[in-house]
């Protein structure tokens, strides 16, 4: 994370080029040792033929599908050859279906891309505002609630709140859909665009069918809300610490000694310092809701890189596996580089 400097002093274009250039740089060993270990912990449990079809197949055949792989090979040469396959964009062949891993990263590497983003918007459409009114109720009855809640929407379970949502907005009220990403009908019709692009909301608005729409959207309420409330309490605890902090500072006092009202004060000079620190974090953020992800797609069958993990991990498809991982470290890593350039670009006592 890029470090708050205490120091007031003004930091040019070149001192920002190379923060920039020296983030970028970082980028490069924390995949490298992301990737290798990776790699490393796969095998403790052997290689991944054996993991996979081990007792489905004679020891010959076994040892013959462990040869034309080339997993009887030392693991280091394994290891040189597998980086350079990333090199390439080679991520592997599954052992189970016998796909390349590539396809499965793009094919469903766009379902958690958007389930990401609604997730995104349910956390600061419900973090920040609750946030804001925390503080502005600080020590009141309702800052109380909004604290418990925090905590409540932090601590609980992915898996737990989507099955309580299903329970109570699918089986209860029937207003929403159990699973999946949309109906048979509307999937349907999305395969039937020229190069769909994976993510459901943007091919129903070019398919130009307010069903469709429609549908996506109901299909994608309940996901959303169970991932997303998991980074609001974050969001809510971290904008409500830091709006107290503001309020006490001197030209706050000196606006409200103007006869500014507190409302106005928190909407307009507490509101954007606030949100540094929730843009601080959002590269951690982006990895819990990665991890989150898995066991939210799992839940509705949502079928992105989180459900597909589950199910390979399943079958034992190590290679599928392996491959899944370290695209979603990739990410991570990326998105902490952006999080961190967006950061310094906001927050001027970030030292480059």
């Amino acid at each position: 994370m890029a470090q708050v400097a205490p120091s007031t002093k003004s930091s040019g274009g070149g001192s920002l080029l190379r923060y920039i250039i020296v983030r970028f740089l970082l980028i490069i060993p924390t995949i490298f040792i992301l990737v290798t270990l990776v790699f490393f912990l796969m095998r403790t449990t052997g290689d991944p033929i054996t993991a996979a079809l081990g007792g489905r197949l004679t020891p010959d055949q076994l040892a013959e599908r462990i040869h034309d792989a080339g997993y009887d090979r030392p693991v280091f040469v394994q290891y040189i050859e597998y980086l350079g396959g990333l090199f390439r964009g080679d991520f592997g062949t599954t052992i189970s279906d016998h796909r390349p891993v590539t396809e499965i990263l793009l094919t469903y590497g766009s379902a958690t891309l958007e389930l990401a983003i609604y997730g995104l918007i349910v956390a600061f459409i419900v973090g920040i505002p609750l946030g804001m009114w925390a503080a502005y109720r600080r020590d009141k009855a309702s800052d109380a609630v909004l604290r418990v809640l925090a905590i409540l929407f932090y601590a609980t379970p992915v898996f737990f709140a989507g099955m309580l949502l299903k329970l109570i907005f699918s089986v209860g009220l029937g207003i929403l859909p159990v699973s999946g990403r949309a109906s048979t009908r509307t999937e349907l019709n999305l395969q039937l665009l020229d190069d769909p692009t994976g993510i459901h909301l943007i091919d129903a608005f070019r398919l130009g069918n307010p069903d469709a729409i429609g549908d996506v959207l109901s299909h994608a309420a309940l996901p959303a809300i169970a991932l997303g409330l998991l980074t609001a309490g974050v969001f809510l605890r971290l904008v409500r610490t830091n709006m107290i902090g503001t309020l006490t500072k001197d030209y706050v006092d000196a606006a409200r000694s103007r006869g500014v009202s507190e409302f106005r004060l928190v909407r307009k000079h507490a509101y954007r310092p606030a949100l540094i620190p929730i843009i601080t974090v959002m590269g951690m953020q982006i990895a819990l809701m990665l991890a989150g992800a898995v066991l939210t797609e799992t839940t509705f069958e949502w079928k992105g890189l989180g459900f597909m993990l589950v199910q390979y991990l399943q079958s034992r498809d190590f290679v599928a596996v392996q491959g899944i991982v370290v695209l979603l470290a990739i990410i991570v890593a990326i998105t902490n580089f952006i999080v961190d350039i967006v950061a310094a670009l906001i927050d001027p006592r970030v030292r480059y």
